[in-house]
């Protein structure tokens, strides 16, 4: 792992294609995979320092280190606490919804990157043992239980959407753009 201290270099998870042809469960996990991926290409080079500015002046917890501590809490969410049943051990909550992004900015990036890395391998553990079809162990407030199927979708919109806020934060911290 790089230093925290140093510039990032490379990502720790590479991107592989998603396949064009598979059946379901391989689209929906590699496509998951493949916006996991960008996540850490997007902060691959970052100058770490950078990944606490928040350039937007209408959303100042918008940060590329709040987006990665955000998106490892929402893979604890949705995998561990709604399929498993497990506690939600995010460090936000009706008194500080917002503690996830405002941490994001206080840790270092390569960090972050390692800890969200981590909990990606615990959801895909998860996922591995659990059908599409599986229903959450949690309830959901009226909404009720989901299915794996609907948390996979969910995750790969989160991600995908997120990545679309790293691509700009990305750009405006250090000019830096791609795909």
């Amino acid at each position: 792992m790089s230093d925290n201290n140093s510039t990032l270099r490379l990502p720790l998870t590479a991107r592989v294609d998603p396949p064009m042809a598979a059946d379901e469960r391989t689209m929906l996990t590699s496509w998951l995979d493949w916006h996991r991926a960008t996540v850490h290409a997007k902060c691959a080079g970052l100058e770490p320092s950078l990944s606490a500015a928040a350039p937007l002046p209408t959303s100042p917890l918008m940060t590329v280190g709040g987006i990665v501590c955000h998106l490892r809490w929402v893979e604890a969410f949705w995998f561990e606490s709604a399929m498993l049943g497990q506690p939600d051990p995010a460090p936000y909550g009706e008194e500080d919804p917002d503690a996830e992004w405002r941490l994001g900015s206080e840790m270092p990036l390569g960090t972050l990157l390692e800890e969200y890395e981590a909990q990606c391998a615990r959801s895909r553990e998860i996922t591995a043992k659990l059908e599409l079809g599986s229903s959450s162990r949690k309830v959901l407030g009226s909404r009720g239980r989901t299915t794996l199927r609907w948390v996979l979708v969910h995750m790969i919109e989160e991600t995908a959407r997120h990545n679309g806020h790293l691509d700009l934060l990305r750009e405006l911290a250090d000019g830096t753009t791609g795909e």
